[in-house]
Parts: C-alpha cells; structure tokens; sequence
C-alpha cells in the first residue's frame, strides 16, 4: 500500500475514531484530519490548545459547544451525497469542544496550528459558497466551507463532489513552493467517499522531477496525504467520488502552479468588445 493512502479502522474505537492523520504520523509541519463515527448520545470532548480547529458534519445531527457559546440541533444532510452544504464549526485554539451527536453522526474534524483572537463560530450551510468549477468533463461542485476570505489563523477547508466520469483538481496543479504571489506552500489531505462505495477514486501525485510518482487507486472512507505535487482526481464511470480538502501551511492563501505540460486546458478568459 502506498504511504500516501491512509486507511480507516474496521470498527470506531471507544471515542468513535475510525480515521486520525497528525503532522507526526503525515511527515510534515501543518496539518491535522480525524474521522468520528458517533452513535446517537455519544459525546466526544477536545481542547484546542494550540491549534484550531473545524467541526464539519458530514452527515447526522449534534449539539456542539465551545467554551463561550453551543448551538443545538445543528446539521441537516445525513449524507455527504445529499450535496447539500454542511454544518461546520470553527473553534480557536485556547478553546474547547464537546459534541453530542443528536443522531447517528459522522464527523470531520480538521486541524492546523492556531494563533490569534477569531472567537469560535458556526458555519451555516447559507454561510459556504457554491461553485460550479469546470466545464465538460472537468465539471465539479465545489463548497468553499473555510475559504481564505474567512477568518482563521491557518486552515482552508473545502468539499468537491466529482460526477462519475468526470475529472477534478484539473488540470494537475500544485501548491509546494513558498514562492508568493505565485504559489504558496499547503500541505493538504483528501478524505473520500464514493458512492456506491464499493468503487474507488483514481488520484495521481506526481512532481516535476518525478521523484514522486504515484498513481493510487483510493477506497470509500479512505485519505491521501498530499505532500507536494500535482494531485488530479478521476472518478470512474458509475462511481461519484466526493472529497474533504484540508489545507495548511505557514501563509493562509492558496495559489498554486498549474502543470505546464497540461495548463492548455485552464479556460480561455472571454473576451471583451474594444
């Protein structure tokens, strides 16, 4: 199995952890992503300390508080293929959270390195920006859940739902280089679901030099780290492959290089009347 596929437990274990990435166990610097399946009444407690954090619920309904403030009955899609934007929770570090899952919940919870004073917020679906990313087969749906123009210290947090047989993060493009305004460096994770789910998703990470070259065939419930590279997205026909994006690294922008050899398919801008 490749080192860039992290692979979800069989079972949750007592807290409902089913998939945990920390900067130790990825190799790197920044970024942090757990998977919770909690049955209804289960709780699960966290300090932030010094990093923050983003609560996104996939699917289920919870009750989560913070240090200063809670909001009940949150959620809404019981599934990630409702398509529909999530419930998110922002928490700062120096802070705290308690989640009660209102019903059989499955939560995301994406971690980077905290700083700042941002109180703690929730996300409301009408809160995430939509967006309808590419044309033909590169066509994607996109939810901006913790863009750059939202406040946080390091994190940006998206979901893109991929048709089948569509392709997306496409063209290849990276974000390695802490080389602003042209690109900056962003550790990244994908965390995948594919329905049905006994299909899979095709992802390639791949560098100029090819002293990364993998192409890896990913699961339903399962995570790439992406270190460095290129990372394109194809989801097989018959197979829609949704993905959580985490990002983060030592500036919160993301600008990224496209592949040269594939740039030619980025859209033309229109044109204008003189």
């Amino acid at each position: 199995m490749s080192e860039l596929i992290v692979k979800p437990q069989a079972a949750p274990d007592a807290e409902g952890n089913v998939l945990r990435i920390t900067p130790e166990s990825a190799g790197w610097s920044y970024v942090g992503f757990e998977v919770y399946e909690l049955k209804q009444g289960q709780r699960l407690t966290r300090r932030t300390d010094e990093r923050e954090a983003c609560l996104v619920l996939l699917g289920g309904l919870a009750r989560v508080a913070t240090d200063r403030i809670s909001w009940s009955g949150i959620g809404g899609r019981m599934s990630v293929f409702e398509r529909t934007p999530p419930y998110s929770v922002y928490v700062p570090s120096g802070d705290g959270f308690d989640v009660t899952a209102a019903s059989d919940l499955q939560l995301a919870v994406c971690w980077a390195p905290g700083g700042g004073e941002r109180p703690a917020r929730l996300i409301r679906p009408d809160d995430v920006g939509v967006e309808h990313r590419g044309e033909g087969n590169m066509a994607r749906l996109v939810h901006n859940i913790l863009p750059e123009s939202e406040p946080a210290h390091g994190l940006l947090v998206v979901e893109v739902f991929t048709p089948n047989g569509h392709w997306s993060s496409y063209p290849p493009h990276k974000h390695d280089r802490d080389a602003l305004p042209d690109e900056s460096l962003l550790e990244e994770t994908y965390y995948y679901r594919v329905q049905p789910e006994q299909g899979f998703a095709v992802q390639r990470v791949y560098t100029d030099d090819r002293a990364l070259d993998e192409t890896l065939s990913v699961g339903d419930g399962e995570a790439v780290l992406v270190p460095k590279g290129y990372h394109p997205v194809s989801a097989p026909p018959g197979y829609d492959v949704y993905y959580l994006n985490v990002m983060a690294g030592p500036t919160r922008t993301w600008r990224f290089y496209n592949d040269p050899s594939h740039a030619w398919l980025m859209p033309k801008p229109a044109k204008t009347a003189e």
